[in-house]
């Protein structure tokens, strides 16, 4: 039988412009309640590369760090059953209200998908039309984990598109 995962509440505030979304944090973040607590996960090293903010430090910094450049973070899935923290294992999903978070805090203007899930999960749940609809601008990023086996670098590269919106 599959456990029940519940995501972790948005870290967002009124100045953000970009919101970066997950699909559904791993055991190990979910364990810590931490955004990307996995030790291997690439996001905090990705962060302190495109920004050249120092993230190694404790997590309650490293959000108000990320908040102070413009970064919001979320998950699209507010809940599913998964064994382990595979996204494929990923099964029966209820989205978070993405729509409405946007709409709460309409200076977004920016969304970037960490992975193939995330996009697929908001293509599905909710609908990329809602987000041209919004003129907000979308794209999908490769997943900051371990599992996705392409070279850091390659990773680092992609995502610093972000800095234009810093």
């Amino acid at each position: 039988m599959n456990d029940l995962k519940k995501s972790l509440q948005p870290v967002i505030n009124s100045e953000s412009k970009i919101l970066v979304l997950g699909s559904m944090p791993g055991e190990e973040s979910l364990r810590l309640q931490q955004y990307y607590g996995y030790p291997r996960n690439h996001f905090w090293r990705i962060m302190t590369e495109i920004s050249g903010v120092d993230f190694d430090i404790e997590y309650e910094s490293r959000k108000k760090r990320l908040l102070s450049l413009g970064i919001a973070l979320w998950d699209v899935i507010a809940s599913c059953e998964r064994k382990g923290s595979l996204d494929t294992n990923i099964k029966n999903e209820n989205p978070n209200n993405i729509t409405g978070l946007l709409n709460d805090y309409p200076d977004i203007q920016a969304l970037f998908f960490n992975g193939q899930k995330a996009a697929a999960s908001f293509k599905k749940n909710i609908g990329l039309n809602s987000l041209s609809d919004s003129g907000i601008y979308y794209q999908v990023l490769p997943s900051t984990s371990p599992a996705n086996t392409m070279k850091f670098d390659i990773k680092l590269e992609q995502w610093r598109i972000l800095k234009n919106y810093f």
